[in-house]
């Protein structure tokens, strides 16, 4: 492994991880990825070795510059101010708040009603109208937003922190079966940045731990 060469431990299906992967892409930084099977093996998450680096048991935790850092949006945040090209946090303050207000809708007010360990608890049979009811409770709201934002992108026509969060999330609603008809400006906003090389290079269908049979 090459000296100083950061580290990202993540899971080739995790939305979270998959925003960070978007920012590395974008931002050209070389990383070392080790995949942590939130599945196998009752969840590697829960493994002694993965708990000293993130309490929370979750992924992505990023080692960079001599650190660890958990939480997507705080990773995000770092590589920003460290390594500031493209950006990813508009100039302007009020682009930059709604950058962070629709960032924080998506990763503290959708993703986390659906996300495994929730799905769990609400039980095998009940988890796909949980996970749409969820995930179009917030859409609800979102599309609203975007339709005073967004310009090519979630805000204004330069990719941000918000982009990064919209893509894995439609990707879940797109798993869970949501009807993305009734959200034209996010299905709109989606397919233009799948198109951006970053958003494909990061893909779940193309991790170094991505199955086999859902491989593209």
């Amino acid at each position: 492994m090459q000296a100083g060469k950061p580290i990202l431990y993540s899971y080739f299906r995790s939305s979270c991880s998959w925003r960070v992967r978007i920012a590395l892409a974008l931002k050209s930084i070389d990383y070392e990825t080790i995949p942590v099977n939130l599945i196998k093996d009752g969840g590697q998450q829960f493994s002694e070795e993965f708990q000293a680096l993130n309490p929370m048991k979750q992924v992505p935790a990023l080692k960079i510059d001599g650190i660890t850092i958990c939480q997507s949006l705080a990773i995000i945040e770092y590589l920003e101010e460290t390594r500031p090209t493209p950006r990813l946090l508009p100039r302007d303050p009020k682009k930059r708040a709604s950058v962070r207000m629709i960032s924080n809708l998506i990763a503290g007010g959708i993703q986390p009603l659906q996300n495994l360990s929730v799905l769990k608890e609400v039980g095998q049979e009940k988890q796909l109208a949980w996970a749409q009811k969820t995930i179009s409770s917030g859409f609800n709201a979102l599309e609203q937003i975007l339709q005073s934002t967004a310009g090519k992108y979630c805000v204004g026509d330069e990719v941000s922190m918000a982009d990064l969060c919209l893509v894995p999330q439609v990707a879940n609603a797109e798993r869970f079966k949501v009807d993305l008809t009734l959200y034209p400006t996010i299905s709109h906003i989606n397919k233009s940045l799948l198109a951006l090389e970053a958003f494909q290079v990061s893909h779940p269908s193309r991790q170094p731990d991505t199955p086999p049979e859902l491989r593209a």
